[in-house]
């Protein structure tokens, strides 16, 4: 297989090439050393030791995001554009806009693509669409050629290596995008509000070029199919809803969404476009954009997408969401000092959180979970000296009321988001953090291993239309 050209022109500093510096991985065999060490001269308290730190940070977490969730309730951290306003701007006030819909081995969803991005309210002269696949993928290429959308431009990336959707995206970049002030991204089955394009040049306009970016919400068409769905957009809701909105509105990091993030063509170059190697190109570009001192926000402008309804191919998909998490972080805190300068002391600590914390902490939950059970079992005997004194209270204090707490704030957002359907998915929570925490050991592993390996999402599994 050949290489090639311009797959990133990112610095290698800024790269998921590689995936742990020496300095890195010298690190991290240092705490592994401290720990083996300590288990040697005396496991019990080693063991309470590392218990006691899982179970502050997950107080401390769980706290904060919960906090931000509340914050942005009242709607007002999100910002929102009305239709008078998206439609008041005239066409020769709206600047060239290139969308970039990349797609691999779809042949059966490059209709339904090219019919959700055809309802865009925008004028033809001034969109440059580019529908990106590979030049081997002979069958999504035919069915393209077999629709005949004369208004879309074939973008053919030639086979190389990584195989990612960042490094597809950088060819077009590259090669195929012209004169545009804005570039955006839509995945196969997206559907964006027909307003999208104009509510984000309006938004675009309220602000200086210190703004760089704009994060619409998602959300999915078919969340009613099953209890995975549920569950699946009931995280949705609280993130692009809530989550999101309140980091933005805090001056924090905002790890920006696979699609409908809308960046200024020019801060795109500057950057080097997309890291080809991170299989979560999108968040690792929301902290560039912050460690380069530009900002992000977030607009209340629904792109509906396809919920995952497949468990295998759940994991699959999260799975690589985590790895590209914890790529993000590897990369982002080769010199933590010089990270935590640019961004700021909380800013880099959520940023932590949300990258490198997310999926250990899920795995950190099966370690919970096993415990419980053995408790469960009646061999408290066993874990007398693991919860000796204040661990014991504060692992209590977080299976009774931090479990309840997040419980609850899904409950909450379920009510504010006007999905009382989604009340029995939220109650029925914790397993969904089983799937989590498969999806996070299945990161690591592959991490080891596998670390640019793009895990395909199969798309078109709703069976019953717009649900």
């Amino acid at each position: 297989m050949t290489t090639t050209e311009n797959r990133s022109s990112r610095p290698a500093e800024y790269s998921a090439n590689r995936v742990l510096t020496r300095r890195q991985a010298g690190f991290f065999a240092s705490i592994l050393v401290v720990i083996v060490a300590g288990a040697v001269f005396d496991w019990r308290l080693t063991a309470m030791a590392l218990l006691g730190l899982s179970a502050v940070y997950f107080v401390v977490s769980t706290t904060d995001r919960v906090v931000l969730m509340l914050r942005a309730l009242d709607g007002r951290t999100v910002l929102r554009i009305s239709d008078e306003e998206a439609l008041a701007l005239s066409e020769k006030d709206l600047p060239k806009y290139t969308l970039l819909l990349p797609v691999y081995d779809e042949p059966d969803i490059v209709e339904t693509l090219v019919q959700g991005i055809g309802q865009i309210d925008y004028p033809r002269d001034k969109l440059e669409v580019l529908l990106i696949m590979e030049a081997d993928d002979e069958a999504t290429i035919n069915a393209f050629h077999s629709a005949e959308f004369d208004w879309i431009t074939p973008v053919l990336v030639p086979p190389s290596d990584p195989r990612t959707k960042p490094k597809a995206c950088n060819y077009a970049l590259a090669h195929h995008v012209l004169d545009s002030e804005l570039t955006t991204i839509y995945d196969a089955e997206d559907i964006p509000d027909p307003l999208q394009l104009r509510r984000v040049v309006a938004l675009f306009k309220k602000h200086g070029p210190e703004v760089a970016a704009v994060q619409c919400r998602l959300a999915f068409f078919n969340e009613r199919q099953n209890l995975l769905t549920r569950w699946f957009s009931l995280e949705y809701d609280q993130w692009f809803s809530y989550v999101l909105s309140s980091l933005a509105a805090s001056g924090c990091v905002v790890l920006l969404g696979g699609t409908s993030n809308h960046v200024r063509t020019s801060v795109l170059r500057e950057l080097g476009g997309w890291d080809a190697f991170n299989v979560t190109e999108d968040a690792d570009l929301g902290v560039l954009l912050a460690r380069s001192e530009y900002k992000t926000l977030v607009l209340d402008s629904v792109t509906l997408e396809e919920a995952n309804a497949d468990v295998v191919n759940w994991v699959r998909q999260r799975s690589r969401w985590y790895k590209g998490y914890l790529q993000t972080f590897f990369v982002h805190f080769r010199r933590p000092i010089a990270a935590s300068r640019q961004l700021g002391l909380k800013p880099t600590l959520r940023l932590i959180n949300f990258t490198a914390g997310m999926p250990i902490a899920c795995m950190m939950n099966l370690a919970f979970w096993t415990l419980m059970i053995l408790w469960y079992l009646g061999k408290s005997h066993m874990l007398d000296d693991l919860y000796a004194g204040p661990v014991y209270y504060l692992c209590l204090l977080l299976f009774t009321v931090g479990n309840l707490v997040t419980i609850m704030a899904g409950l909450v957002s379920t009510r504010a988001m006007g999905k009382p359907y989604l009340s029995t998915a939220a109650l029925l929570v914790p397993g969904y953090w089983f799937l989590q925490a498969l999806a996070a050991v299945k990161a690591v592993v592959q991490l080891i291993y596998r670390a640019s390996y793009w895990e395909k999402t199969v798309h078109g599994l709703t069976v019953s239309g717009k649900a």
